[in-house]
């Protein structure tokens, strides 16, 4: 049994999303044998998955919490979809000021708080989005879902107000707690 809790950080969008792209992700399951993305909600990743010590959890939600009281509702554009290839398909977000802001901001008030350093993330940029076929794509099925997803429009437009941390239990990811924006 280990005494780290499997953590990651991101923004959810609303339900009707989250319906449309968990849809997405069931015909990816079933017409390209793509089924990881189905073990998390639609999110969109501010802090990639890290493990945290389970009786450290309090102080990582305090520090989450006073984040999230100085930030202000991101708004999010969805439009269309992207990959990263040879195996990853996602819905494309656009790379927004106020989005890479908060990325930025959260990455350093984790480092600063809580000593918490993402080497891979502070290497390349960010590129926020939404996963719907994850890394047990195969090559072919990839190309053959890329075909048809490249042209594929998927357009929302919301507004996030609120992060959330996400727990992995063992077989999936599930909400830990969710910490409202102070600034609306």
């Amino acid at each position: 049994m280990s005494n780290k809790q499997l953590c990651f950080i991101a923004l959810l969008p609303p339900p009707e999303v989250q319906a449309e792209a968990n849809a997405i992700k069931a015909h990816f399951a079933e017409a390209y044998e793509s089924f990881h993305a189905q073990k998390s909600p639609p999110h969109i990743t501010l802090k990639a998955p890290f493990k945290w010590p389970i009786e450290q959890l309090p102080n990582l939600k305090t520090t989450l919490e006073e984040f999230s009281q100085n930030q202000s509702a991101v708004p999010v554009t969805l439009s269309g979809f992207g990959a990263f290839p040879p195996r990853v398909i996602y819905v494309h977000l656009e790379k927004t000021p106020d989005l890479l802001a908060m990325e930025k901001a959260l990455l350093s008030n984790l480092e600063d708080k809580l000593g918490l350093v993402d080497r891979v993330a502070q290497s390349r940029s960010f590129v926020p989005h939404m996963t719907v076929a994850f890394r047990d794509l195969s090559k072919s099925n990839f190309r053959k879902a890329w075909a048809i997803y490249q042209e594929k429009r998927f357009d929302y437009q919301f507004t996030v107000n609120e992060l959330t941390l996400l727990l992995h239990n063992g077989k999936f990811w599930e909400v830990g707690e969710t910490f409202r924006f102070g600034k609306l």
